[in-house]
C-alpha cells in the first residue's frame, strides 16, 4: 500500500465515508488522481463505493481495516522508535506543528492548483504567436 492510499483509507476511515470530492480535497489530489487511488482501494478490497441519497461515497470495507494493521504495523513500529527518542513535551511541538502543517500544505496545494490552468493557457497562447 502507496503513502497516498494510506493517507486516503485513513480520512475515509475517520470520517465514515466521504465524496470522491471531498477526498480529492482532503488529500491534495486532483480529481482524476483521486479516482484512480479509489480504483486501486477498491480493487485491494480496502474500500467500497456506495450511493448515498444521490451521491457516492467511498467507504471503508470494514473486515479490511483488520488486514491493514498487519500492512502499517512494521512503519508504525519504526514510526514509534523515533518518537520515543524525543520528551513528551516535545513529541506534543510536532504534533502541533504537524496538525496545523497539513491543513496549510493543502491550502497552498490548492492555491497551485488554481494557477495551473492559467499557465497551460498563458503557455498555449504563447506558442501559438
Amino acid at each position: 500500500m502507496h503513502t497516498s492510499e494510506w493517507y486516503a483509507l485513513s480520512l475515509i476511515a475517520l470520517e465514515g465515508g466521504l465524496t470522491s470530492g471531498e477526498l480529492a480535497t482532503r488529500a491534495g489530489l486532483t480529481t482524476g488522481a483521486t479516482t484512480r487511488l479509489i480504483d486501486r482501494l477498491e480493487r485491494a478490497g480496502y474500500a467500497r463505493r456506495a450511493a448515498d441519497h444521490r451521491r457516492v461515497v467511498v467507504e471503508p470495507v470494514p473486515d479490511a481495516l483488520a488486514r491493514i494493521e498487519e500492512v502499517v504495523g512494521p512503519a508504525r513500529r519504526h514510526i514509534a522508535e523515533v518518537l520515543s527518542r524525543y520528551t513528551p513535551e516535545q513529541r506534543g511541538l510536532l504534533f502541533h506543528y504537524f496538525e496545523h502543517a497539513a491543513p496549510a500544505f493543502r491550502a497552498a496545494t490548492e492555491e497551485i492548483r488554481k494557477t495551473i490552468p492559467r499557465r497551460r493557457k498563458a503557455a498555449k497562447a504563447k506558442d501559438d504567436h
